[in-house]
Formats: C-alpha cells, structure tokens, sequence
C-alpha cells in the first residue's frame, strides 16, 4: 500500500532514513530511494504506471525523494488525488549548513578542487533557483499544507538524527502506522558517516555572511511559523 513519501529536504539526511527504515519489517520501498517520479516522469508517465508497484496489502510501501519537497502545487493535488491519505516525511536542516553542503557537492560533481572555484562561483550556486527552493521550507511547509491535512505532515530536524536517532525513528513509525523498532534487528547507522558529500573544506566568512543574508529573514520566519527556536541557526 503507498502509505508513505519523504519529501526532503537534500543534503539533510534522507539517504541515511532511507536505509534505517529499509530495515524496518513492515516498511517497503518497491521503487528503491530517490525514484523522481513526481518531478521528472510525470505526467509523461501516467501515476498508474508508477503506483502498480505499491501492491503489498502487508506492509508500508513509500519512497524517498528530496525534491519532492518543493513540487509545483499542482503536482500536489495529483498525489492527494491519487492517496490522499499519504503520511508526508520532511526533514530540515538549517539551510546555511544544507545551502553550503549542496554547493560542495556540485563542486565534486562539476569534477573541480575547492582551490579552483572562487567564491562566485559558490555565491552563484547558493543564488540558484534549485538551492533557494531547497532552503525555503516555510513555502515547501505552506504548499503541501494546502493540499494535504497538516498531521499528514511530519516535519523532523537534521540534528535529531546526531542527537537522537532512536527517538527519530519511533516518531517515523508512528507517524507511517507501524510498530517501533525492535531493538533486535535495528542496527543504527552512524549518522556522521557521509553519504553523496562533498569536499570537507570550512565556510570562509565572506560565503557565511552572504548566506546569512540570504536565509535570516526565512529562519525567522520559519521560527514563528512552526513555533520553534531556531537562533542557533544563524
């Protein structure tokens, strides 16, 4: 049954939910992680095509995919349409660590050394329209909302998987509408080891304060919104 969809946000620990939930024994994920169906195939691929492989009566069938967290509205509605009781997973990260964190990506995958780029070249990615969409939770939040009621949307934080992975986890259970873990077959992957990562170089303060005053007014924001402190992001 698609009972589940984890929406983002990139670089904050979506691959590393992947794999602990993948060990869950009600949980499946018959498409495997990041299958960008709602962001890339459709419509070209009608959503039946993409649906036939939730077919397990038994089992908590999802997928995991970081853009989904930004969809056009109208994309949306078409997975409400189509389940609207799916259980919505967002983790966010503070969006100057995940802005900084994507940029060093891109520069591995562009096949360039950190001494090659110059901070242009990362104040140019940082002003993309792909990474600010990635950073603007509170939009992300406020569309899906729209659409889908609010307790179908579980918004969880990157530091929670540092800090308390295990409390995560039963909060993930709970929310998809399965049993917690049991500590026998759960193997906690150690959060610090990197996946996709890219170059380990530290944020120079020139690139930090413009990622400041790109994200200030969003952090605050969100803080209210979601009625949460989030000084320490800044």
């Amino acid at each position: 049954m698609y009972k589940f969809l984890g929406i983002g946000a990139q670089k904050a620990g979506t691959t590393w939910l992947f794999r602990m939930l993948s060990q869950h024994p009600n949980i499946a994920f018959p498409h495997g992680k990041e299958i960008h169906y709602w962001n890339r195939q459709y419509p070209k691929h009608p959503p039946e095509d993409y649906l036939s492989k939730f077919i397990s009566n038994t089992l908590a069938e999802g997928e995991i995919t970081p853009a989904y967290a930004f969809l056009p509205l109208e994309t949306i509605k078409q997975i409400h349409h189509h389940a609207p009781d799916l259980r919505i997973i967002y983790i966010i990260r503070n969006p100057i660590d995940r802005a900084w964190s994507s940029a060093r990506m891109a520069l591995v995958r562009a096949e360039m050394t950190f001494t090659e780029a110059s901070d242009q070249w990362f104040i140019d990615h940082f002003n993309s329209q792909g990474s600010l969409l990635r950073g603007d939770y509170e939009r992300s939040i406020s569309n899906w909302t729209q659409v889908f009621n609010s307790d179908n949307l579980l918004i969880l934080s990157f530091e929670d998987i540092h800090q308390s992975p295990q409390s995560l986890l039963e909060k993930c259970c709970q929310h998809i509408g399965v049993p917690n873990f049991s500590n026998k077959t759960l193997q906690v992957i150690n959060p610090e080891k990197k996946v996709f990562s890219g170059s380990s170089n530290t944020l120079n303060p020139v690139l930090q304060e413009h990622l400041k005053a790109l994200y200030k007014d969003k952090i605050q924001s969100l803080s209210t919104t979601l009625n949460r402190d989030l000084s320490h992001w800044l």
